[in-house]
């Protein structure tokens, strides 16, 4: 029997020597949904990913992908996948079309069938004007549609995207993305590292990694309403001196400025978040509006990573 989930993973773990780049991982990723790993470089995004795909066995822990179990079983879901790092890893020598070519004949796709696949995905993905262009003279953007083209190719049940959008202007980011939500559409679960806060909202679901160990994990919205912190906007003629008159009061967890507004960040165990802020700015003459606000993503991102003090 099918499991509703595409992922189950269970206290999956990686250790290099010394360094912790997963610990005790839990995570269950539904089928046909985005799900989102976000977190800065070096948060065990890309490490987890590859141990879901085989290509790193795990220091402890078990995955179940696509309900083969992992690292026993991963010659059997390599064909299930499709993989898609951060650079561009197809080959710049060859032309677009050979190199959907070629990665047809690497995943065996029917050859009576490989044509009319490989037109569509030229037309599906607007990749029709460099047919028969160098992929290694291509622009960010057509090279990212090439690869997740690429990657796709054998339409695979699960795709792992490690960070594919990092080196693309914000045009390509939304085309990519409507592609994204084509293929779930579809049927396709995909599993997609990021760590820009725009791409976490469009996930349906998404876990927040910080140093190897999963913080936070639910809908954007979930996250957003359980921050555990009241959220308070500043707007202020002088930001500056605004923030220095927030800045050391004890009951604050994190200032951030965002041009001329500030995002105060105070547990919610703190009955009178705004009074407190309003006191503290009018002690040192600066002139503000200040009002409750809903949690953002990145705020979510903050609260979660602070450290336990920061949070009390």
């Amino acid at each position: 029997m099918q499991s509703d989930f595409a992922i189950e993973a269970r206290g999956l773990s990686k250790h290099f020597g010394t360094l912790k780049a997963v610990s005790g991982l839990d995570l269950r990723v539904p089928r046909g949904q985005i799900y989102g790993f976000l977190g800065p470089n070096g948060s065990g995004k890309s490490t987890t990913i590859r141990m879901l795909c085989g290509l790193l066995t795990p220091t402890e822990g078990t995955a179940s992908v696509l309900d083969t179990e992992i690292p026993a079983d991963a010659r059997v879901l390599k064909p299930k996948i499709g993989y898609m790092t951060q650079r561009f890893s197809l080959f710049g020598d060859m032309t677009v079309l050979e190199n959907l070519q070629f990665i047809s004949e690497i995943y065996s796709f029917p050859a009576a069938d490989r044509e009319n696949r490989i037109r569509d995905l030229l037309a599906k993905y607007d990749l029709e004007q460099q047919r028969d262009q160098l992929a290694g003279t291509m622009s960010g953007g057509q090279r990212q549609r090439l690869a997740l083209a690429c990657a796709v190719l054998h339409r695979p049940e699960l795709l792992l995207l490690d960070e594919p959008t990092s080196a693309v202007d914000p045009q390509s980011r939304r085309d990519f993305w409507e592609n994204l939500f084509r293929l779930a559409s579809d049927g396709t679960t995909i599993l997609v590292s990021t760590h820009y806060m725009d791409e976490a909202e469009r996930c349906h679901r998404l876990a927040i990694l910080d140093h190897g160990i999963k913080v936070a994990d639910g809908t954007p919205s979930e996250l957003q309403e359980a921050t555990g912190m009241h959220i308070i906007e500043v707007i202020a003629d002088d930001p500056y001196a605004a923030q220095a008159a927030i800045h050391d009061i004890e009951q604050v967890a994190s200032v951030t400025q965002l041009g001329v507004r500030l995002r105060v960040l105070i547990s919610e165990h703190y009955e009178t978040p705004v009074e407190l802020i309003e006191k503290a700015l009018s002690s040192h003459g600066v002139v503000a509006d200040v009002n409750m606000t809903r949690a953002t993503l990145e705020d979510v991102f903050v609260a979660v990573t602070m450290s336990p003090e920061n949070r009390a």
